[in-house]
């Protein structure tokens, strides 16, 4: 016979104790489909099926692109952590930056692994096979040597709609034969040209009539777990922003995805630096449709202008701005992670704004309430961008995430209420301060541009 002494009874009896509460608040993971009392279906395929990839995806990560070889010694390395960035994208496979980015905790999303790959102005659509056949990417994989800071290999950039069932079997290829990484690919902004089918246009970058068909085909052909496209607000415009982050963040709920995004902290009109408050309006209205990973376009100069770093790897202005937004996003991220967003609603826009004129079925309204918070406003002078989130274990609780849109180009920074009830539940904040009145309402006092969780538990 075996006797149990008291210490290990009470390991155990603590793990007994582990094991029902895992049972009792559900799955832990960070699928946006999962919504059941027990394992999810991804959570399952991911335990029996997938590798375990490097990047944590139940933390919101901040990436950058880009990293000149003038910019890859120890001190730039422990700036880039310092600045808050946990992985960089499109940087190449030196071995002594990737020591250094495993020392500092940084990941890498390496370029030039496997075949490259950018859809351009679009007169190679359709002809990823031929040019890049499979051969190439098997070849690439027997070559290939791991390291502990290769989160994700790319596997290409801006792809036409033409190339969606070739690169669903690219990506399958990388699962397999990257076991440690993930397969890493970015889409185009609403922006890029459509097919309209007529025949005096024979080149278009996007391969379909419309964008909201080119996520379609995407979601149809390529087995991701996320959706990352890039929109440069401030070259663009801020309409097509919020339409662009709509049709993504809505084909995310439908199809379990997360959604990334890839912002501008650098300037197309060199004359021109995107600004603190910009940098935070790009990150909080992106976070206000459940954004899940946020990439800085450059760090190091890759396009554009006015980047992180100048080309000898000195700070620019942009640094410390970076820093500080990113350190805004960490702050809250932990908490905000616990959530996740299934609708994004406009307040206090006026009716006839031409901030929104352009956005289709994203109806305005004067105050929204859930089963949780009821008759949340803010005036009609001061637009804001709210992001319904529930829980993800099913405890109860629930969070509004919300991005202050009253001044987008920041021009006229200022202060303003948001108010709300919340009735029965404790309610905190973070991003802004909170004051609970006498009557039980609330005041959320909002900064041009910032943004803030509002969480409310039982």
């Amino acid at each position: 016979m075996t006797l149990i002494n008291n210490s290990n009874a009470l390991w155990f009896g603590s793990l007994a104790l582990l094991l029902t509460a895992l049972l009792l608040t559900g799955c832990l993971c960070h699928h946006s489909s999962c919504n059941e009392s027990m394992q999810c279906t991804q959570c399952k395929e991911d335990t029996e099926d997938s590798p375990v990839h490097r990047m944590d995806r139940s933390r919101l990560n901040i990436g950058a692109y880009t990293l000149r070889e003038t910019s890859r010694t120890e001190q730039h390395i422990r700036d880039i952590a310092e600045c808050g960035i946990n992985f960089m994208v499109c940087v190449p496979d030196d071995r002594a930056m990737l020591d250094l980015f495993q020392k500092y905790g940084i990941g890498a999303v390496v370029t030039g692994i496997l075949p490259g790959w950018w859809g351009s102005d679009g007169r190679d659509a359709g002809k990823l096979r031929e040019i890049n056949p499979m051969e190439k990417y098997l070849a690439a994989a027997q070559e290939f040597q791991d390291h502990p800071a290769i989160w994700g290999i790319d596997i290409g950039d801006e792809p036409s709609a033409r190339d969606f069932p070739y690169y669903g079997e690219i990506f399958q290829c990388v699962q397999e034969k990257f076991p440690n990484q993930f397969p890493y690919i970015n889409l185009y902004p609403m922006y890029a040209s459509v097919s309209e089918n007529d025949a005096t246009q024979t080149v278009n970058q996007l391969g379909t009539p419309t964008y909201l068909e080119h996520i379609e085909k995407y979601c149809e052909n390529v087995p991701s777990d996320y959706i990352c496209y890039d929109y440069y607000l401030y070259h663009a415009g801020v309409e097509r922003h919020y339409e662009n982050l709509r049709i993504v963040a809505n084909a995310c709920h439908r199809t379990g995805r997360s959604l990334w995004i890839v912002l501008q902290v650098n300037s197309w009109d060199k004359d021109k630096w995107i600004s603190l408050n910009q940098l935070r309006f790009q990150a909080n209205s992106s976070l206000a449709f459940g954004a899940e990973n946020i990439i800085w376009a450059c760090y190091s100069r890759a396009w554009w202008h006015n980047q992180v770093l100048t080309d000898e790897g000195e700070k620019t202005q942009q640094y410390d701005k970076l820093k500080q937004v990113n350190a805004e996003i960490h702050a809250l991220a932990d908490e905000y992670m616990r959530y996740r967003n299934v609708s994004t609603h406009f307040l206090g826009f006026l009716q006839n704004s031409e901030t929104l004129v352009k956005l289709q079925d994203t109806p305005i309204m004067e105050s929204f309430s859930t089963d949780v918070f009821a008759d949340l406003k803010s005036d009609q002078a001061y637009g804001i961008i709210v992001g319904q989130m529930e829980s993800r274990t099913d405890d109860g609780s629930s969070a509004l995430f919300i991005c202050a849109a009253d001044d987008p180009m920041d021009e006229h920074p200022t202060q303003f209420p948001v108010t709300f009830r919340c009735d029965g539940f404790h309610v905190t904040a973070i991003g802004a301060p909170l004051e609970q009145h006498p009557d039980g309402s609330y005041t959320l006092t909002m900064t041009s541009c910032g943004g803030a969780l509002v969480v409310a538990k039982p």
